[in-house]
C-alpha cells in the first residue's frame, strides 16, 4: 500500500452503470463462485487450516434474523481467512430436529385422516424421507441468498449415513465406559409431543395460576401444606418437615391421612425442606416433582404415578379420566366440600416450565428413560477453558458456562419418538440387554427387540464439529480441520450445544477440544430492544429486507451493531442507512473510474505524492491495522463502524472530493493521485469484502481486472505513516468545516458562490487554495469586494463577502426571534431548577431532563448571538 504494493492487471472496463441493482448483480455473483470453488476446502492443501463448522439449522427451518446475523459473523470471518491464504473451511449442514420434524409430517397425516401407528414405524420414517426431500431444506437456498460461503459438496445431514454411524459409535463407546445407562427417574414430560425433552429445552415463564393451603390429618396430627398443583396429591406418598423444626417434631415418624383417598401417610424429616417457606411442611409426591423424587429416595417412600403420557388422571376414583386442568379444579372443590381449604390465593404468578417447541406446560413425569452420566464429561469441559484450551469470548461469560458444566446433572438422552436416531440396544427374552455398534450384528431370535426410543437431537449435534469431518473414519479431513478453529454461536446455546461439544469432543478425540475459541454473539432485537416474535407483531422476514435492500444492506446492518455477547437491536431505517452506503460506494468508486483512477503499476514514491495523497495513505494502513485488530478480537460492530466512517468520511467525502481540483488540473500529479486512489479503492473494497461481499466484487473486478476479489489476497499494513500530512488534511478539515457550518448559519444555499479571500499565505494550507474554493464555493475577491465577515480558523483567515448574498434585515429578524425563544427556554428551565419544592418531588429523570433543556438553550443563545455579530450592518 506504499510504493512496492503489488502489480494488479488493468481494469477491462472502467464502464459501471449509474445506479447500483443488488437484484441484478447478487444472484449470478453468487453461482459463479460456486462454480468456480471459491468456498470448497482442500484437505490435501499445505496452506494453514480454518475452520468453521456450521449451527446446524433445524431442516425444518427457514432463515430469520438470527440466522442471517451469525451467518454474516461467520462468512466475514471466513472469507477474509480465505484472503490471507487461509486453506478454510466453513461447514455446512442441517439437523434432522427430531420433535419438529415429527410433528411437521404428523400435521399433514393428520389432514388426510391418519396418525402415525396407521402407517406404522418404518412406513413413518420413510414418509419423514420424502418430506424432507419434497420440502426440507427450504434454507440452503436462503443462505445462497445472503452469500454464505459455506463448502457446499461438503454438506452434511444428522441423519445421513455417515453421521448415523459416529452416533451410533459414540453411544457403543460411551456404554461399554459405563457412561450411558437405564433409569427410572423424574423427566421433564410433554403432554403434547408425548416425549421426554431434556431440561435445556424446557422454557420458563411466569404464569397466572392458584396457590391452595390445604389440610392433612385431623386434630393434632394436621398439617397444613401450599401447592399449585393440587391434582399431584391423588399420589402423595409423604409429608416433609426440616429436622429441626419444633413445630412438627413430636408428627415426625407418625402417619396422617391423606384427604380424599383414604390412605395414610408419614411424615418425615428432609433437609431440603425450608422452615422459613410457607408453613415449613411440603407434601412429597416422588412420581411426579424432581424433588420430591430425590427425598423419596432418601426415604424409601413408594412412588405412586397418577397421569398418563396425555397427563390425564389415572389414579381409581371419582377423578379418573380427568385432564390434569379438569382435575385439579375438581379436586379442590372436592377438599373445600370437606372443608380442608384452608387458604386460596387466585391469581399466583408462579415460574412454570413450558415445552419450548409446542408451548404445552411441562409435567415432572417418573419414566424409564436413558441417561448419560455426564461428570466426568463435564469436569473435562470445564477443565479444557480453566486450562486455556479453550477460549470463550467474550470472557465475562465464562462464568455462565463454568455455572453450568460445574453444577450439570445427568443428561436425559432418550425421546419417544420415531423420527431419529434409534437406540441401539437391543433386549433379550430373559432379560438381556446388547448394546450393538456400527460393525456388528444384532442379536436375533425370538423374544429379541430393539429399543423404541430415539435419542435426544442434541445427542448428534454434539458430535457436529468431528462427525461432519469422517469420524469415527481417521479421514484426511478430519486430520486437517480438526480441532475447529472457532465456534461463533449464540449464547443462549451456550448450554444446549457448546456444552454437549465440549464433553463429547474431548471424550471422543483423546482429550483434543473441538474448537480454540468460542466466540459468542447476541440475539437479534427489534429497535426497541424487544425479543421478535410473531405473536409481538415485531417479527421480520431477512427475505423482504434483501428483496428491497439487497443483502450486502442487511449484512452490514447486522455486523454494525455486532458487540460481543450482546443483543442486537435492528429497524429497517437502519438497513436502509445501510442500503445508502453500499450506494455511496458504488457511485464513489463510478466517479473515481471516470476520472481515471487505476491499480496499473506500482505506487509512486512518497514524495511525488501530494500531502493528500500521503494522508489517505497514511490513514490507510492505520484502518488496515485497525480492522485486523477488532477481527482477531472479534468485534466485528467496531470494525464495520470504522470502515464505514473511513469509507464514507475520509475517502469519498474529503480524499475524492479534494483531488477533484488535482485531477481537473491535469499533469503528473494528477497521475499520481489516479494512482493512490486505485489503491485505496482496491484496499477498502477488500477490507469491506468479507461484510459487504456483492457489491465489493462487482466493484473491486471492474477497477483492477482481477478474477475474484474473493480470493484477492488481504491487505497488510505496511507500515506507512505520516503524521505531518495527517495533521495538514486535519487542519484543512477544520477550515472547510468551519466555514461550512457559518455558511449554514447565515442561510446561504449549499451551491450558493461567495466571493472570499483567503489569507493563507506562510501557511501549509496554501497549496490547498484550489480545493478550499471550490469544496466552500467561493469566488475570488474581485474589484468591489467588501469584507463583511472574517473567520479566524486554525492560523489562517477566510474574509467573506456576503453582501448581496443574504437578506441582512430579514436574518436578522429570524436570529433575533430564535434569540427570544432560547432566553425565554432558559428562563422557564432556571426557574425550575431554582425551585425547591419542585426538585423535593420531581423524579430524577425529570430534573435530568430539564438540566439538559437548560444546557441546550444556553449553546443555542452563544450560537445565535455569534451569528447576530457576524452580519454585515444593514
Amino acid at each position: 500500500m506504499t510504493e512496492n504494493a503489488q502489480q494488479q492487471p488493468p481494469a477491462p472496463t472502467t464502464e459501471l452503470p449509474t445506479q447500483y441493482a443488488p437484484a441484478d448483480v447478487e444472484g449470478p455473483l453468487y453461482e459463479r463462485w460456486v462454480e468456480r470453488g471459491y468456498f470448497e476446502a482442500d484437505a490435501a492443501s499445505d496452506k494453514p487450516p480454518y475452520t468453521i463448522v456450521i449451527p446446524p439449522p433445524n431442516v425444518t427451518g427457514s432463515l430469520h434474523l438470527g440466522h442471517a446475523f451469525e451467518h454474516t459473523l461467520i462468512d466475514a470471518l471466513t472469507r477474509r481467512k480465505r484472503m490471507q491464504g487461509y486453506e478454510t473451511l466453513w461447514q455446512p449442514g442441517m439437523d434432522h430436529a427430531g420433535i419438529a420434524t415429527q410433528n411437521v409430517v404428523e400435521r399433514e397425516l393428520a389432514k388426510e385422516g391418519k396418525s402415525r401407528h396407521d402407517l406404522g414405524r418404518e412406513a413413518f420414517v420413510e414418509r419423514v424421507w420424502q418430506w424432507k426431500s419434497e420440502s426440507g431444506g427450504q434454507i440452503s437456498g436462503q443462505m445462497r441468498r445472503l452469500g454464505d460461503g459455506v463448502a457446499w459438496s461438503r454438506e452434511r445431514f444428522t441423519m445421513d449415513e455417515g453421521l448415523s454411524q459416529a452416533v451410533q459409535t459414540i453411544f457403543k463407546k460411551l456404554y461399554d465406559d459405563e457412561l450411558v445407562y437405564r433409569a427410572e427417574r423424574i423427566i421433564n414430560w410433554c403432554p403434547r409431543c408425548l416425549t421426554a425433552i431434556s431440561d435445556i429445552e424446557v422454557e420458563y415463564q411466569d404464569d397466572d395460576g392458584e396457590l391452595v393451603s390445604i389440610k392433612y390429618g385431623d386434630g393434632d396430627d394436621a398439617i397444613v401444606v401450599a401447592t399449585t398443583r393440587a391434582e399431584t396429591m391423588l399420589g402423595d406418598t409423604a409429608v416433609a418437615v426440616h429436622p429441626d423444626d419444633e413445630r412438627y417434631r413430636h408428627l415426625v415418624g407418625r402417619e396422617i391421612e391423606l384427604p380424599l383417598t383414604g390412605r395414610r401417610i408419614p411424615v418425615v424429616a428432609d433437609e431440603h425442606v425450608d422452615p422459613e417457606f410457607g408453613t415449613g411442611a411440603v407434601k412429597v409426591t416422588p412420581a411426579h416433582d424432581p424433588n420430591d423424587f430425590e427425598i423419596g429416595q432418601r426415604h424409601d417412600l413408594p412412588a405412586l404415578a397418577v397421569m398418563d403420557e396425555h397427563a390425564v388422571i389415572t389414579a381409581h376414583g371419582p377423578f379418573q379420566g380427568l385432564d390434569r386442568l379438569e382435575a385439579r379444579s375438581a379436586i379442590v372443590a372436592a377438599l373445600r366440600a370437606e372443608g380442608r381449604i384452608v387458604a386460596e390465593k387466585r391469581p399466583y404468578v408462579h415460574s412454570v416450565g413450558h415445552c419450548s417447541r409446542c408451548k404445552t406446560t411441562i409435567e415432572p413425569r417418573l419414566s424409564m428413560q436413558w441417561w448419560v452420566k455426564v461428570g466426568p464429561l463435564a469436569k473435562a469441559a470445564g477443565d479444557a477453558v480453566r486450562e486455556g484450551k479453550v477460549a470463550i469470548h467474550p470472557q465475562e461469560m465464562e462464568k455462565r458456562y463454568f455455572d453450568w458444566v460445574d453444577n450439570l446433572h445427568d443428561w436425559c438422552i432418550s425421546r419417544q419418538l420415531w423420527w431419529g436416531h434409534r437406540i441401539p440396544v437391543w433386549y433379550g427374552p430373559n432379560g438381556e440387554v446388547v448394546c450393538v455398534g456400527p460393525d456388528e450384528q444384532p442379536p436375533t431370535g425370538e423374544g429379541w427387540h430393539q429399543e423404541t426410543d430415539v435419542l435426544d437431537t442434541w445427542f448428534s449435534s454434539g458430535l457436529w464439529p468431528f462427525s461432519t469431518l469422517g469420524w469415527p473414519e481417521q479421514t484426511e479431513s478430519l486430520a486437517k480441520f480438526y480441532p475447529n478453529s472457532v465456534l461463533v454461536t449464540g449464547y443462549d446455546i451456550l448450554f444446549f450445544w457448546v456444552a454437549r461439544m465440549m464433553m463429547f469432543g474431548l471424550y471422543a478425540m483423546d482429550g483434543t477440544p473441538p474448537f480454540h475459541t468460542i466466540a459468542l454473539h447476541g440475539m437479534v432485537r427489534d429497535q426497541f430492544g424487544k425479543k421478535m416474535s410473531k405473536s409481538f407483531g415485531n417479527a421480520v422476514n431477512p427475505l423482504d429486507w434483501m428483496d428491497k435492500y439487497g443483502s450486502d444492506a442487511l449484512r452490514f446492518t447486522l455486523a454494525r451493531g455486532a458487540n460481543p455477547g450482546v443483543d442486537v437491536p435492528i429497524g429497517e431505517d437502519w438497513v436502509q442507512g445501510s442500503r445508502n452506503f453500499a450506494n455511496k460506494i458504488w457511485n464513489a468508486t463510478r466517479f473515481a473510474l471516470m476520472n481515471g483512477a487505476t491499480v496499473e503499476g506500482p505506487l509512486p514514491d512518497a514524495s511525488a505524492m501530494s500531502p493528500t495523497d500521503r494522508w489517505i495513505l497514511s490513514r490507510l494502513n492505520s484502518v488496515v491495522a485497525e480492522v485486523d485488530a477488532y477481527y482477531d478480537d472479534y468485534q466485528f460492530a467496531k470494525l464495520s463502524d470504522t470502515l464505514f466512517h473511513f469509507a464514507w468520511d475520509e475517502v469519498f467525502d474529503w480524499y475524492v472530493e479534494l483531488s477533484k481540483t488535482t485531477f481537473q488540473a491535469g499533469g503528473e500529479a494528477a497521475e499520481v493521485s489516479k494512482r493512490v486512489l486505485g489503491e485505496v479503492l482496491d484496499v477498502t473494497l477488500k477490507l469491506l469484502h468479507p461484510v459487504v461481499p456483492f457489491v465489493t466484487e462487482t466493484l473491486w473486478t471492474t477497477l483492477t481486472g482481477g478474477e475474484s476479489i474473493v480470493i484477492a489476497e488481504w491487505p497488510k499494513d505496511s507500515g506507512f505513516r505520516d503524521a505531518d500530512a495527517e495533521r495538514e488534511i486535519e487542519t484543512l478539515q477544520q477550515v472547510i468545516t468551519e466555514v461550512r457550518r457559518f455558511r449554514a448559519d447565515q442561510g446561504l444555499q449549499p451551491g450558493q458562490r461567495v466571493p472570499a479571500r483567503l489569507a493563507l499565505a506562510g501557511s501549509p494550507l496554501a497549496a490547498h487554495e484550489a480545493a478550499i474554493r471550490q469544496l466552500l464555493r467561493l469566488q475570488p475577491e474581485g474589484e468591489a469586494f467588501t469584507t463583511t465577515a472574517t473567520l479566524p480558523v486554525a492560523g489562517v483567515e477566510v474574509a467573506l463577502d456576503l453582501s448581496g448574498a443574504i437578506d441582512v434585515a430579514a436574518e436578522r429578524k429570524r436570529l433575533a426571534k430564535d434569540l427570544a425563544a432560547a432566553e425565554k427556554e432558559k428562563a422557564q428551565a432556571t426557574a425550575k431548577l431554582g425551585n425547591e419544592a419542585f426538585l423535593a418531588k420531581a423524579p430524577d429523570n425529570v430534573v435530568d431532563k430539564i438540566r439538559g433543556r437548560l444546557a441546550k438553550a444556553e449553546e443555542d443563545i452563544t450560537r445565535i448571538q455569534a451569528q447576530l455579530e457576524r452580519l454585515p450592518q444593514a
